[in-house]
């Protein structure tokens, strides 16, 4: 809850500095963490073109969907799963027609760079015996899309109850990743794309796409928003050329 409010505070500090008027700067955008690179650069692309710089927000999609639904001022709202973009819609608070599927991705089972390890995500494999004493990165697996899919994917392969017990849970998935960066832990899960972003981990190896929901990243508008560039923003987002530059960052289409 501390973290929560401190989130809503930070936001609105930024929206409250001096020269943040709504038309000298861009449309507020809260994004999940693993969009970090890839929306920084779809930002820099749109103020390149004229228009006022996007302002990005990021954190694990639960801490978002529940800013909003707080109340935090905002325009778009980009999550990395289904469940918390139904949050924000079922408590009214999403511009109709404008909620649609951006982005899909990949889970993946990362180690540091340095590591020798090698492991095949499947039925049984010895995930419990590689960790050995130490722990498993993952996001908080109770709530943050990351961990949610981490948990599904390990349960369907019969790993979950084994390492359960050795779990690190962290805010988001950069945070579970830093962890592994760190050398507080020898493995973590995170997404494909963060695994691209980092160069002091590697990927030991890839979760069957059968074996945990499908990895999706839904946009919408919120209803509160009144920015002139904000429908322009995720338009951009959608077209041939946003959809490239989160292809460059290891991105699929849904």
């Amino acid at each position: 809850m501390t973290r929560f409010l401190h989130l809503l505070v930070a936001l609105a500090a930024l929206l409250l500095a001096p020269g943040a008027i709504a038309q000298e700067r861009g449309p507020v955008v809260l994004a999940a963490a693993s969009l970090q690179e890839s929306l920084t650069e779809a930002a820099n692309v749109w103020a390149a073109k004229g228009h006022a710089k996007p302002v990005l927000s990021f954190a694990a999609s639960s801490a978002l969907a529940r800013q909003v639904i707080a109340g935090a001022p905002a325009d778009l709202f980009l999550s990395a799963d289904e469940e918390w973009m139904d949050a924000v819609a079922k408590a009214g608070l999403l511009r109709a027609g404008t909620r649609t599927t951006l982005l899909g991705n990949r889970l993946v089972l990362i180690a540091p760079t340095a590591s020798k390890l090698r492991l095949t995500p499947s039925r049984g494999f010895a995930l419990a015996r590689a960790l050995g004493g130490g722990r498993l990165a993952l996001a908080d697996p109770d709530a943050v899309p990351a961990g949610k899919y981490a948990k599904a994917a390990l349960t369907h392969l019969g790993v979950w109850a084994g390492v359960a017990a050795k779990v690190a849970p962290a805010e988001n998935v950069r945070a579970a990743m830093a962890l592994v960066e760190r050398g507080a832990a020898p493995l973590g899960i995170v997404y494909a794309t963060d695994a691209r972003a980092s160069k002091t981990v590697r990927v030991v190896g890839v979760f069957p796409a059968s074996s945990h929901p499908p990895i999706r990243y839904p946009v919408a508008l919120l209803k509160a928003s009144r920015h002139k560039d904000a429908a322009g923003f995720r338009a951009f987002l959608l077209s041939k050329q946003g959809r490239a530059i989160f292809a460059r960052h290891g991105f699929s289409n849904p």
